[in-house]
């Protein structure tokens, strides 16, 4: 039986940090303060390295059925538009209807859940956390060695 895995999206497969930091209306109020309130900062993110050939690798794996678990900005409606087409533009329509945008995130049931922060409840989530970024997961390959 495959076990679930959920995969986060903004700092693990999708390179938010650097669109925040380079987009032109970064200092202007109200984004200065909510730079992830930006009208459709998250359709055109940069992937992380090596996150789409790993994901993918996660797919094609008989060992999981893979989900996207991200939270979206309340007040930003893009974005829950936003990510669930920048998820089609990387891995193309074998993600449909495998995004799950929640702002409690330990609500959801699954065996792994990778995300980078322990915002909303990934630190409560009820299978094992693997946070990447970490020492122990600083990158996709340290993941795929472990899970692969």
């Amino acid at each position: 039986m495959k076990k679930l895995l959920h995969i986060d999206l903004d700092g693990v497969i999708a390179d938010f940090i650097s669109a925040m930091h380079s987009h032109p209306l970064k200092e202007i109020p109200p984004y200065d303060e909510h730079p992830d309130t930006i009208p459709h900062i998250f359709r055109n993110l940069q992937p992380i390295e090596g996150a789409v050939t790993a994901v993918q690798n996660l797919m094609n794996s008989n060992k999981y059925e893979v989900y996207f678990l991200s939270t979206a900005p309340w007040n930003n409606p893009t974005a829950w538009t936003d990510k669930r087409l920048w998820l089609e533009e990387q891995f193309g329509d074998i993600v449909n209807r495998k995004l799950i945008l929640t702002h409690r995130k330990d609500l959801i049931r699954g065996d792994i859940l990778i995300d980078d922060r322990a915002n909303n409840g990934a630190d409560k989530f009820q299978g094992e956390w693997i946070q990447f970024g970490s020492e122990k997961y600083p990158n996709w390959d340290e993941v795929l060695k472990y899970l692969l």
